[in-house]
């Protein structure tokens, strides 16, 4: 039972708005003392599990460093290099990258891009710098349009792209639960009909895309 004062620091910890972070490191050590190990033995626990889940904890380490290169200026940097190129527009940009969203999900590949990883540092920046290429500087409204839109694709590349994955979650739990209802269906024929399915969100997206191009160039003619 007194295993079960780990649960009690964390609600505690929480109730008092301490750090997440700070509130896990004490409930754990608070865990470990109560079933009778030293602090040695709970500091060397958390090193076994880091060692057996790194690749897993190594999604964390990868948002400092992305905080780091923004600092430097990567968004300044990837709105300069697609500023370059006067013959892109955003409509078709964002379409490039939703096509590589969605076959990079499929693929398994799903965190390999996202509103941490290239949204926000690269995609919506290349994004604004597209549309400035045409229309010349954003009013706030239609920076944070853009930028919006960047990450409905991302969203809609992920959602629809991954459910083609053989081995995503959502296809093992439709399976899982048919079975208990006496239906027996392979993975696979699930993966396969998300194919379509993906097809036409592209499609609907990619109008949305067009749409939203023109309209910005429209109002830049205007």
């Amino acid at each position: 039972m007194l295993t079960l004062l780990g649960v009690a620091a964390v609600v505690v910890g929480f109730a008092i708005r301490l750090n997440p972070l700070l509130v896990v490191v004490i409930a754990a050590f608070v865990t470990g003392l109560a079933a009778g190990l030293s602090p040695v033995e709970v500091l060397k626990a958390f090193g076994k599990a880091f060692n057996e889940n790194r690749f897993v904890s190594a999604a964390y380490l990868v948002l400092p460093v992305i905080g780091v290169v923004e600092r430097a200026g990567l968004q300044e940097r990837a709105r300069t290099l697609i500023g370059r190129f006067k013959g892109v527009s955003v409509g078709p940009f964002l379409i490039v990258y939703l096509a590589f969203r969605q076959i990079t999900s499929a693929l398994g590949l799903t965190s390999i891009a996202g509103h941490a990883q290239s949204i926000r540092p690269m995609v919506a920046p290349m994004a604004e710098g597209a549309v400035e290429a045409r229309t010349g500087p954003l009013d706030a409204d239609t920076r944070q349009a853009t930028r919006a839109m960047a990450s409905a694709t991302d969203n809609i590349g992920l959602f629809f792209g991954e459910d083609i994955f053989i081995a995503i979650g959502s296809i093992l739990l439709m399976v899982g639960f048919l079975a208990t209802a006496g239906i027996t269906i392979d993975p696979i024929h699930v993966s396969i009909w998300a194919i379509p399915t993906a097809i036409v969100a592209f499609l609907i997206h990619g109008g949305r895309l067009i749409f939203f191009d023109r309209k910005l160039r429209a109002r830049a003619g205007a």
